[in-house]
């Protein structure tokens, strides 16, 4: 089988995927089924064609707008199918077979959550019980690291962040960080295993600098009470390492 028949599937599926996970990021929140219902436009109600449903491909042959009312389609649509045919394509590519499909759907739950926790800072406990259940499965497609270090990944990444909250609490009388994110890290460590949390919290502390200097380079104010998505940086963070842990066979995380 030729090299790029994988990813090209990863990427088709990844965009398939992807434009369910867009419904979702854009439905849910405000308390409506991505799974009832015909698909429509979310500004005008229009019942939308098949033509009009060919992810990524759709949306920039209309422009980005409903062909019924003229209304901008929500890019939320677009980014989110382009990353989600990236991350299939890029997971079968770096890891061929049953553990690249694996670590798809590890960056799809996690492409989900980063996008919600972003626009909505909400981290649903279904889809971050999702996301640690599949990575205590994935245990039978991906052997390393084993079993019990991810168990441990889970209780040592929900553990570290729940007590570090509870002492900002205690210290400074008010929450510093959401209830959803030592339940996102814990979910992370059941994929990753407890010798990768350090990685995955560093890598989200740079990508945290890098959206501060973005602020701050386009006149967004910044105080001590800003509210950052802490678990979106933990969820980009979260894909690559895996990739480096299960493509590269790297020894740093697994134990």
């Amino acid at each position: 089988m030729p090299l790029y028949i994988l990813p090209v599937f990863g990427a088709i599926l990844g965009a398939i995927i992807g434009s369910f996970l867009a419904t979702l990021v854009v439905r849910w929140p405000e308390g409506r089924s991505a799974m009832a219902g015909r698909s429509q436009c979310d500004n005008c109600g229009h019942q939308l064609r098949a033509m009009a449903l060919i992810p990524v491909v759709s949306y920039l042959v209309q422009s980005g707008k409903c062909r019924q009312c003229g209304q901008k389609i929500n890019p939320d649509h677009l980014a989110i199918e382009a990353m989600a045919a990236i991350i299939g394509a890029t997971a079968l590519f770096a890891v061929p077979g049953v553990a690249g499909f694996a670590g798809a759907i590890l960056g799809w739950i996690l492409l989900a959550l980063a996008a919600l926790d972003a626009k909505h800072h909400w981290l649903p406990d279904r889809l971050t019980f999702l996301l640690a259940s599949s990575g205590l499965l994935a245990t039978v497609a991906i052997p390393e690291p084993d079993i019990w270090d991810r168990l441990i990944g889970g209780v040592a990444g929900y553990m570290s962040l729940f007590l570090i909250a509870a002492a900002y609490r205690l210290v400074r009388k008010r929450d510093g960080l959401g209830g959803g994110d030592p339940k996102l890290l814990g979910a992370i460590g059941c994929w990753l295993g407890w010798m990768a949390l350090p990685a995955v919290l560093l890598g989200a502390s740079l990508i945290g600098l890098i959206a501060i200097l973005r602020m701050k380079l386009t006149g967004t104010e910044i105080t001590a009470r800003s509210a950052l998505p802490l678990g979106s940086f933990m969820a980009i963070a979260g894909f690559p390492i895996w990739l480096l842990q299960t493509a590269m066979g790297s020894s740093i995380f697994v134990s």
